[in-house]
């Protein structure tokens, strides 16, 4: 399966932005649509965003749409997160994950692979 790795955590103040990579190793990267997940202590795994492939669509949780953005870079086996205007309640361990399967990429469960987080520390 493809492997993961993301980078780009760290700690920053409300308000702040951070932009979280995520490299995948794999000749077959543009044929994988590529979500961005977080889990805050004591919570579930929740979805934040997801590019498909061939980057046809791109959709967001509400609570970071207009704040976030996913991209990706085909030829860099990359897909990003830009998120700015931080908050607090965006402090989470922060996922990315791949799947070449076609349904709700939303749901955690379609995800075939995942790399092993990133933290996110929003400051007040």
């Amino acid at each position: 399966q493809v492997q993961l790795v993301e980078s780009g955590g760290g700690l920053v103040q409300a308000g702040g932005s951070l932009r979280l990579s995520c490299a995948a190793s794999g000749r077959t990267f543009s044929s994988f649509s590529m979500g961005w997940f977080r889990q805050a202590p004591g919570k579930e795994r929740e979805f934040v965003a997801v590019i498909s492939r061939e980057t046809v669509n791109t959709y967001y949780a509400d609570s970071v749409k207009g704040r976030f953005t996913i991209s990706r870079d085909n030829a860099k086996n990359t897909v990003f997160l830009q998120m700015n205007s931080l908050k607090p309640e965006d402090t989470a361990v922060y996922y990315c994950a791949a799947t070449m399967r076609v349904g709700i990429l939303a749901a955690a469960r379609i995800y075939d692979a995942w790399g092993q987080g990133t933290q996110v520390t929003v400051s007040s």
